[in-house]
């Protein structure tokens, strides 16, 4: 049975600095976020003004993954799972309900930034659902993928 979805609040960013800390790749924790930052109170803030829209999935009381997107730019600013929620759809329906939301505000052009090692699961994950090389790189140096509408 899928988890549920519930779009993001506030009070839900210390769980997501907490899991963006123990994914499986390109783990971040957070004292790095700070330096980058990224802080509980900068982050909540941005999702209380709506800049920083986001849908979360829960495994009963505990956060298995999240998805923000940005709402000026149409830019997926993030995507993490926990290791143990990989590879059951759970990535793909976090990314689809961002990409609607991120539509419904009228953004045609959704990008995001990716490793451009084919060894790491995101390179794989977001080309099998349409996202293509833009030949940019954002700054982290991570290659910039476009969606497109159909």
């Amino acid at each position: 049975m899928p988890l549920p979805i519930r779009p993001a609040g506030p009070a839900d960013i210390p769980a997501c600095i907490d899991l963006r800390g123990r994914t499986r790749e390109n783990a971040i924790s957070a004292s790095r976020l700070a330096e980058l930052g990224i802080t509980e109170a900068s982050w909540s803030g941005q999702v209380r003004d709506g800049v920083l829209p986001g849908v979360i999935a829960m495994a009963g009381d505990r956060m298995a993954g999240y998805c923000f997107g940005d709402a000026g730019s149409g830019e997926i600013v993030v995507l993490a799972l926990l290791p143990e929620f990989e590879g059951q759809g759970l990535g793909r329906a976090l990314l689809a309900r961002m990409v609607d939301q991120l539509r419904g505000l009228g953004h045609q052009r959704l990008f995001l930034g990716c490793s451009d090692n084919p060894a790491h699961r995101s390179h794989g994950f977001y080309r099998r659902l349409g996202w293509r090389p833009t030949g940019e790189r954002d700054g982290y140096g991570d290659e910039v993928l476009v969606l497109l509408p159909d």
